[in-house]
């Protein structure tokens, strides 16, 4: 099966860009980066020793209801480009030994029994597995220590 790995839509992060609020009707914060773990959920790479990023609240969903997590990302202060082609594993999946992955419906609601943290190298053929259940319509990765969203996950 091929993987599509979504980053936050172009539009999103071009509101906070322009001085847009966040999840929490909050201006995102201003940090320099020390090079170590920011990873920007707009080009999936991670904000280089030095640069500027945005700290900020975010919810990965439509739909605002229960299973509607909200948490902190990073995003590049400055604009920059979306992640690449989509189907090739973007870096920021490759620089923790281990991530949590969740299913969700159609309904962009957990589907109890597809969470797990699981080692960077089994990473993709989780999300195979999950994808492959007719009841799971994307999977989430997660940061395995802090829970923060890292990218979406469906069929190509």
């Amino acid at each position: 099966m091929a993987l599509r790995y979504i980053c936050m839509p172009a539009e999103e992060a071009q509101r906070i860009w322009r001085g847009g609020r966040d999840a929490n009707g909050n201006l995102p914060e201003r940090h320099i980066s020390d090079g170590d773990g920011v990873p920007c959920r707009h080009c999936l790479s991670n904000v280089e020793a030095d640069q500027p990023y945005l700290i900020l609240a975010y919810r990965p969903f439509l739909s605002v209801q229960p299973y509607a997590e909200m948490g902190p990302i990073f995003l590049h202060a400055e604009e920059c480009p979306a992640a690449a082609d989509g189907q090739t594993m973007p870096p920021v999946l490759t620089s923790s030994k281990d991530y949590l992955l969740r299913g969700y419906g159609a309904d962009e609601r957990i589907v109890y029994g597809t969470g797990g943290v699981i080692p960077q190298e089994q990473l993709e053929q989780r999300a195979e597995e999950l994808l492959a259940r007719p009841d799971v319509a994307f999977v989430h990765v997660r940061s395995a220590k802090y829970n923060c969203y890292q990218c979406r996950i469906e069929r190509c």
